[in-house]
């Protein structure tokens, strides 16, 4: 062992992973909260910035950039690709196109890897009780899955007001929450598209697709993207260009336990 990264969650990083060290207000669903004063701490330890974590946010009632429609009206105009959202009652079409996505578009950055379709399938299990179908989107090249957008509203907004607590009173305020629209926020959990098909505007079509469903129902005022590494300038970008603005800042920060040798951030994906 050469080294320790933290602070991180020993699955997945799509939750309970960096340290807060800017945007310290209520954190979106799995997100790691702390006071400013860790960021000193670990500083002041050894740890070194491994790659920092920007979360993005948009109020849903501003204007899609005219980029992302143009987009979708050249890639659908062949009808090659088209864009659909999720339908709870054809799971396993979605689990199996998911995986593919997946394996293809993020399983070999830093510690990802290939999940399998019973994988997928509990994952999309576990998101449906609070699952919105028009925050899922699919795209499709000639029926074959490219690219996948998954959001979901924004938990902390229900549960927020359990106290701590999620029994059978919780569970029936959760539903009567869920059934009066009282969350008014949702967060980007997944967004990619398959190497290739990336560069040809893929993540527009899905973008100009998702957003104007979105903006149509009227069930939500902001989004928050789930945070992006500063090694992924791409996706930094495809966040910039919705007209978002940086709102976090998370650091995964790694020590090396031999202070001689040369440190090095994570490697930038091309």
């Amino acid at each position: 062992m050469e080294a320790v990264d933290g602070p991180i969650n020993f699955g997945e990083r799509d939750r309970w992973w960096g340290l807060l060290i800017d945007g310290f207000y209520e954190p979106v669903y799995c997100m790691n909260y702390n006071p400013p004063y860790y960021q000193g701490l670990f500083e002041n330890y050894g740890f070194q910035v491994y790659f920092k974590q920007f979360c993005y946010s948009l109020n849903v009632k501003d204007p899609i950039n005219p980029k992302f429609e143009e987009a979708y009206k050249r890639l659908t105009a062949a009808g090659e690709y088209h864009a659909e959202h999720i339908q709870k009652n054809n799971f396993e079409k979605y689990a199996a196109d998911f995986t593919i996505i997946y394996n293809k578009a993020w399983s070999k950055h830093g510690s990802g890897k290939d999940i399998t379709i019973d994988q997928a399938m509990a994952i999309f299990k576990k998101m449906k009780p609070v699952m919105d179908e028009e925050l899922v989107w699919f795209v499709y090249y000639k029926d074959e899955p490219v690219g996948a957008w998954i959001n979901l509203p924004e938990l902390n907004q229900y549960f927020k007001h359990m106290n701590g607590k999620f029994g059978i009173l919780q569970k029936l305020y959760f539903l009567w929450l869920k059934m009066t629209g009282s969350c008014r926020k949702f967060y980007g959990v997944v967004f990619g598209v398959v190497p290739e098909h990336q560069g040809k505007g893929v993540d527009g079509l899905m973008i100009w697709a998702g957003g104007l469903a979105i903006r149509k129902s009227k069930k939500y005022d902001f989004m928050e993207l789930q945070w992006i590494g500063d090694f992924n300038p791409k996706m930094i970008n495809i966040s910039i260009s919705l007209g978002t603005k940086q709102c976090r800042t998370l650091v995964t920060y790694r020590k090396l336990f031999d202070e001689k040798k040369p440190f090095e951030r994570h490697k930038i994906i091309v």
